[in-house]
C-alpha cells in the first residue's frame, strides 16, 4: 500500500505559501465563510466546515482566528457572494495546471489568470482540457517523528503503526514521503477518515481535498523550469486563487 510520493511533487506549493501567513489566513477565512453560508456554523453538522477547520489548523491558523471567522460568517448577511470557479490550462513544457478560485468578480479573476498564463509561456484552456489527467482525492499528511528518523531505532515501527491506523480508518493508499506519511482517501471518505485519525491522536501537517495527477510531466530546460516556477508563484499570490494544482514533476 505504498508507491509514488504524491506530496513530493506538490510540496513546494505549501512551502511557498507558508511564507505568506496573512494571505493564507485570509483565503481560509473565505473558505470558512462559504462553508458556513452553505451548511451552517456548527462543524458537527457541516462536514465541509469541519474539513476546512482541520485544514486551517494544519496551516497553523490560531483557533481564535478560526472561531472569529465562523462567527463573522454566521452573522454577516451582507457578505460578498463568492463563486467557486476552476480554470484549466497548460504551463511551459506542456505541464497541466488547474487553478481553483473563490471570486466575487469572475471577469477580474479570469483576466488576472489569463495574464499570467500568457506572460509565463502557458495557455489558458477550456473547462475539462486538463482535469481528466487528475483524480480528486483526500490528502492527509502526518509529519514524521524526527526522533525516529531513518536509521534510528523505532522508525520502522512508527511507519507500520501509522500505516496500520490509516488502513483501519479506511484509507485508499498510504506512502512514506520526504518527512511525511501520506494518507490518500476517496473524497467521500475524507472527513470520516480524518476524524478517526484525529481521535487516535494524530496531528496533521496538511489535511485537504487535492487534485492528484495520474501522469507527471518534466520540464526539459532551465527556461521552462523558471517559467513554471513564476507561473505558479504569481497564480498563488492572487487573492482570488485558493489552490493551484499541476502535474509538474520536479527533482525537489
Amino acid at each position: 500500500m505504498s508507491g509514488h510520493s504524491k506530496w513530493a511533487n506538490i510540496k513546494h506549493k505549501k512551502e511557498k505559501t507558508d511564507a505568506q501567513k496573512g494571505k493564507i489566513f485570509t483565503k481560509l477565512g473565505r473558505e470558512i465563510a462559504i462553508a458556513v453560508k452553505q451548511g451552517g456554523s456548527d462543524p458537527a453538522g457541516n462536514s465541509r466546515l469541519s474539513d476546512i477547520i482541520a485544514k486551517a489548523k494544519a496551516a497553523n491558523v490560531p483557533n481564535d482566528n478560526i472561531m472569529r471567522s465562523i462567527k463573522k460568517a454566521a452573522g454577516d448577511t451582507d457578505q460578498a457572494s463568492y463563486e467557486e470557479i476552476a480554470y484549466e490550462g497548460y504551463g511551459s513544457g506542456g505541464v497541466a495546471v488547474i487553478v481553483e478560485t473563490l471570486t466575487d468578480n469572475r471577469n477580474r479573476t479570469a483576466g488576472d489568470i489569463r495574464h499570467f498564463f500568457d506572460k509565463y509561456g502557458g495557455n489558458l484552456g477550456t473547462t475539462g482540457c486538463v482535469s481528466f489527467m487528475f483524480n480528486k482525492k483526500g490528502l492527509i499528511l502526518i509529519e514524521k517523528d524526527e526522533e525516529k528518523a531513518p536509521g534510528k531505532e523505532g522508525q520502522e515501527e512508527q511507519e507500520e503503526k501509522v500505516m496500520s491506523d490509516a488502513i483501519e480508518a479506511g484509507a485508499e493508499d498510504f506512502s512514506s514521503g520526504d518527512g511525511y506519511y501520506e494518507v490518500i482517501t476517496e473524497p467521500a471518505d475524507f472527513s470520516e477518515i480524518r476524524k478517526k485519525l484525529e481521535e487516535k491522536g494524530y496531528a496533521f501537517a496538511d489535511a485537504s481535498l487535492a487534485m492528484i495527477p495520474t501522469t507527471w510531466v518534466r520540464t526539459e530546460s532551465d527556461e521552462q523550469k523558471d517559467l513554471m516556477e513564476k507561473l505558479i508563484e504569481h497564480l498563488e499570490d492572487l487573492d482570488d486563487v485558493q489552490n493551484v494544482w499541476h502535474n509538474w514533476e520536479t527533482d525537489e
